[in-house]
């Protein structure tokens, strides 16, 4: 039996620019998270006593005799790219699907960490990465950027580069007090609207965003430059939050709703220097930099929201437990269809 555990992200800068398209042509970065909510992919092969050979549980169950019987487009891929057969599976997560976390990015990393374990094989950070990406992008042609995959196999505080040539993770170089004060002013709730982030990206993508993604991109750099220089007040980095999400917004007409808007300014009223609604769009997870002395006021201003306390992370998926199995593969004509 293998368990992986696998963060969830939250962007702060430049989404939108890790998509094929624009990086390509472009050049594109991100400034990204991972924190302590996760998602928990259990596998193991299952005993051959059932009149079903795969037993798949999620927000759904399901019993299939072959591939193609997965309705679960990334658990089908997964399965046929490692030939994978005869396995229980279950997902479990800290936090809900389609909330704007990169969860089911976390969980083609976590169950890819999975196979690999069950096979007796270790594989790299970035392999995993990769792996998911193609997953993802290309086996079930799903809209969307290649950030969430690559912080959550990697974990951290990192600015991401993409080009032509692929990607790199940068560690944001930064002091453990100024990281931790950095944790400490960001505040999380949950709007309660969950939407998928392909389809956001898809309906987005009608619109021509390439002016506002270039300004996007660039204040990557003046992201990093408030975290990395001690003489440089914190602060700024909320204020750059609240323009960066004005930008964004300009991106496209499913970003944002009336009342994911109305919690925003709520927010900001409140206290709040800056804030965004994370992920694509059109629902999710809303975070703050708020200063210690106003978050009171933002939370009773967010008081019909859940909120949501987190703890950075550094470590990316992991596997944390393994108990090899011996597993002997069915003859290759029985398994002809699976």
């Amino acid at each position: 039996m293998i368990i992986t555990k696998t963060p969830f992200r939250m962007s702060f800068f430049g989404g939108g620019t890790d998509l094929k398209d624009f990086f390509l042509q472009y050049g594109g970065s991100v400034i990204s998270t991972t924190f302590d909510k996760y998602c928990y992919v259990t596998v193991r092969h299952l005993p051959r006593f059932f009149d079903f050979k795969t037993h798949i549980t999620y927000s759904k169950m399901e019993y299939v005799n072959s591939y193609n019987e997965i309705h679960h487009p990334a658990i089908r891929n997964a399965m046929k790219m490692l030939d994978m057969h005869e396995l229980r599976l279950t997902y479990e997560s800290d936090l809900p699907a389609r909330s704007g976390l990169g969860t089911s990015s976390s969980f083609a990393v976590g169950m890819l960490n999975a196979f690999y374990a069950l096979k007796g094989k270790y594989v790299s950070k970035r392999k995993l990465a990769e792996e998911a990406i193609y997953l993802e992008r290309t086996l079930c042609n799903e809209d969307g950027g290649w950030q969430d995959q690559i912080a959550a196999s990697h974990g951290g505080l990192n600015r991401i580069n993409f080009s032509c040539d692929g990607y790199e993770v940068l560690p944001v170089i930064i002091s453990p007090e100024r990281k931790k004060y950095l944790n400490e002013n960001l505040m999380m709730f949950f709007t309660g609207f969950t939407r998928f982030s392909s389809e956001i990206q898809k309906a987005n993508s009608k619109t021509d965003r390439t002016p506002e993604l270039k300004e996007m991109l660039a204040l990557v750099d003046e992201a990093e430059k408030i975290l990395v220089d001690q003489s440089t007040n914190l602060d700024e980095f909320g204020r750059l939050l609240d323009y960066t999400w004005k930008l964004k917004r300009k991106t496209g007409r499913f970003i944002s709703t009336d009342s994911i808007d109305l919690l925003y300014n709520e927010g900001i009223k409140a206290g709040a220097l800056g804030g965004k609604l994370l992920g694509a769009g059109g629902g999710g997870f809303l975070i703050f930099y708020v200063q210690p002395e106003y978050q009171k006021a933002v939370k009773e201003a967010m008081e019909n929201l859940l909120y949501v306390p987190f703890q950075f992370e550094n470590n990316g998926t992991m596997v944390i437990h393994y108990t090899p199995e011996s597993y002997v593969p069915i003859e290759s004509s029985n398994i002809a269809n699976m």
